[in-house]
């Protein structure tokens, strides 16, 4: 009997996840990593590099090292999706076929949304802890920052690692702090799309306390349209506080000036998904927010960011994903009924400063569900060393390579 085919399209956290826990679980498959980038890197890491922990460097591995051993990798991006036919075809115009296809391209980060970013970025204050060629440079401007506006956005949901964007804020309000006659001249403003500060209760409210102590000004329901990097200001769409306004009441703009501005973009689909017969309306990749199963084509799977389910984007959902990913796709080859469910879970660790985390892990119906024994809502020390040290060695040497992590999510197994 020939060997399953399994195309795994991106060879990211996702992928490699996935690929190596389906080696583990059946080492007779026959598995193709479909993925141009020769340097993989762990971007939960990047907040720390833009804070001056790490080093950029730091992040970054060979992707040739990680690829699971028996696994084939192809070094080229996918052009086009042919479910029907169970093909996809390659930047170089090779089709390729398949038993099960598993779609981990990740997302695409929208810089172009925003007039005026693109040529801005990297310069004159402008940064980003989501670009790799500028995360480093945000610290470079939080080092050089002398006063001002320090004005740190947030774009509308989904966009990957969620807390990202204000953690960032809370560092750089740390640095300011250092030097009482900077701190008597800095204000740090959290302008945010989302009409609250975290989207789980949970864990917005000892946020929301942490804005109060540190004096941050933050502003909601904030969409960044435009930066004028001449005059330094930052252009919002603002929406309406609340619908008990007046009725039909237009979003109003408002110009922010800045001294300091750290963008996080808006996130889509990769073009190539968006536009197949995969994506749902979304543009993210159709598929069961439980099984992980195509909604419609029963041997396509999604995981990780592409994967158009309402948990929350980040490295430690892959963990939640991937043996619920394993364990449906294998039972899809074998005829049998898909058993595994995914709920949601999903973990932030949220910097409120330099050695204090609140570790938020939570699933689809926003529950806690902490990995630790401790009260998940408190600032602690120990998270942070959770957050700096245990979690990156974790992905490096448990993650990618298919260690178990979530058995609670497989079907009679117990915790």
């Amino acid at each position: 009997m020939a060997q399953p085919r399994i195309l795994i399209v991106g060879g990211g956290a996702a992928g490699l996840t996935a690929a190596s826990q389906l080696l583990r679980a059946r080492t007779d498959l026959a598995i193709t990593i479909l993925e141009p980038a020769e340097d993989h890197y762990y971007q939960p890491g990047w907040t720390l590099v833009g804070a001056g922990v790490f080093s950029l460097e730091q992040t970054r591995r060979r992707e040739a090292d990680l690829i699971p051993a028996g696994v084939t990798w192809i070094r080229e991006a996918a052009a086009g999706f042919d479910p029907d036919a169970a093909t996809v075809t390659t930047s170089s115009g090779q089709r390729l076929t398949y038993d099960a296809l598993v779609v981990a391209t990740g997302l695409r980060l929208a810089w172009e949304a925003i007039e005026g970013l693109p040529a801005a970025l990297g310069s004159g204050a402008v940064c980003s802890n989501y670009s790799r060629d500028h995360a480093a440079y945000t610290w470079e401007a939080i080092q050089a920052f002398r006063g001002g506006n320090a004005l740190f956005t947030c774009p509308p949901m989904p966009i990957k690692c969620p807390g990202a964007p204000q953690k960032i804020a809370y560092l750089a309000h740390d640095v300011f702090q250092r030097d009482p006659a900077l701190a008597a001249k800095s204000h740090v403003i959290y302008a945010t799309a989302t009409p609250g500060i975290f989207g789980v209760p949970t864990f917005a409210a000892p946020l929301r306390e942490v804005v109060k102590r540190k004096g941050i000004d933050a502003r909601y329901s904030h969409v960044l349209t435009a930066i004028r990097p001449e005059s330094k200001e930052a252009v919002f769409r603002v929406q309406p506080a609340s619908p008990n306004h007046g009725e039909g009441e237009e979003p109003r703009q408002e110009v922010i000036p800045y001294d300091l501005l750290h963008v996080t973009p808006p996130m889509a689909a990769p073009e190539v998904v968006a536009t197949s017969p995969l994506a749902a309306a979304s543009g993210f990749v159709e598929v069961d927010q439980y099984s992980l199963q195509h909604k419609r084509y029963a041997n396509v799977f999604a995981i990780g960011d592409v994967a158009g389910m309402p948990n929350s984007k980040t490295a430690a959902a892959v963990r939640g994903q991937a043996p619920v990913l394993v364990a449906n796709l294998l039972a899809q080859l074998q005829g049998r009924p898909l058993e595994a469910r995914y709920d949601g879970y999903s973990c932030c660790p949220l910097i409120t400063g330099y050695g204090k985390v609140i570790m938020a892990e939570f699933n689809y119906e926003q529950q806690p569900v902490p990995s630790f024994p401790l009260d998940p809502t408190q600032e602690r020390w120990s998270m942070w060393v959770v957050k700096k040290d245990v979690l990156p060695w974790l992905y490096w040497n448990r993650m990618l390579r298919g260690a178990p992590h979530e058995r609670r999510y497989m079907p009679g197994v117990q915790v």
